[in-house]
């Protein structure tokens, strides 16, 4: 069994393991980091720059995950390889997308059932996005599954080294609350779906426990036995346009389709399990580092 990955980034390097675990060959599209997919146990392929050797893994692939971002000009893998998937027509088709195509709900719950109505471009272009990839899956066939995904955190992504270094921050918008997912927790939940795929399935990807940002800094602070940041209101405090952009929805996102559907047992259904986690891979990380 093959899997093509678009965009072999930091979700797909924590699905190969498990896939290659089931027997799968993984190939993936980078840029310009092949080191990092072939650590990853997959096999890199640079794109743009390799068409040819992407439509033949294309043609010979089992199942097709998709995470790459839309640009201005829209989704870059539907203009280079549309006609090449339709063709191809997958077991199972993938497309990793964002809980921000709901926008802003003022703290409220969304659900895979809810309007979408994005606050920003990036949505905006996500909501584009994943309607382009439903007309190619009904126009082909496809087996077409769509991953909205809350705020992505793991180890390398948490807020450990900035409070170390003095650089975090404990920005304070009355009632934000957003939602996460651990990446391992992301890897499990696409493997359940690729092992009894859904066609036309959509599903929200998140933890338990929607939370403030400032929250995440100040448990984090807690584990590590150092003071929490000061607290800066976010009226007053600098940020860059995209920094502050992030604070432009506030939701709650619903995983109650993704747990009785997909029947994921999170391994970290909350803040605290996912922390903890993160902090336990650096310290060991740092130690591996030190006997070398």
């Amino acid at each position: 069994m093959e899997m093509l990955v678009f965009g072999h980034g930091y979700s797909a390097g924590w699905l190969t393991p498990l896939l290659r675990a089931e027997g799968w060959r993984v190939t993936g599209t980078t840029r310009d980091h092949p080191d990092r997919v072939r650590a990853a146990g997959a096999t890199p392929l640079i794109w743009p720059g390799e068409e040819d050797r992407v439509r033949q893994a294309i043609a010979r692939a089992d199942a097709i995950l998709v995470s790459v971002a839309p640009d201005a000009s829209g989704d870059p893998v539907l203009a280079a390889f549309a006609e090449d998937i339709g063709r191809a027509a997958p077991r199972w088709l993938g497309y990793l997308s964002t809980t921000g195509i709901y926008g802003d709900r003022q703290g409220g719950w969304v659900d895979e059932d809810s309007p979408l109505d994005p606050s920003t471009r990036r949505g905006q272009a996500r909501v584009a996005a994943e309607a382009a990839w439903q007309a190619l899956a009904e126009a082909r066939d496809l087996p077409l599954h769509i991953f909205r995904l809350a705020g992505i955190y793991g180890p390398g992504r948490g807020p450990f080294r900035k409070l170390r270094e003095g650089s975090a921050r404990r920005i304070v918008k009355p009632g934000q609350v957003f939602s996460r997912i651990h990446v391992e927790d992301i890897a499990q939940a696409l493997l359940a779906s690729i092992d009894a795929p859904k066609p036309g399935a959509i599903y929200n990807l998140c933890d338990n426990e929607p939370a403030p940002p400032q929250d995440v800094i100040a448990l984090a602070a807690r584990m590590l036995g150092v003071p929490a940041p000061p607290v800066e209101d976010f009226d007053q405090a600098e940020m860059t346009p995209m920094a502050r952009s992030f604070y432009a929805d506030s939701k709650r996102v619903s995983n109650r389709r993704m747990l009785r559907d997909l029947g994921v047992t999170l391994r970290h259904p909350d803040l605290q399990s996912g922390l903890a986690a993160i902090l336990a891979a650096e310290i060991a990380a740092e130690i591996a580092d030190r006997d070398r």
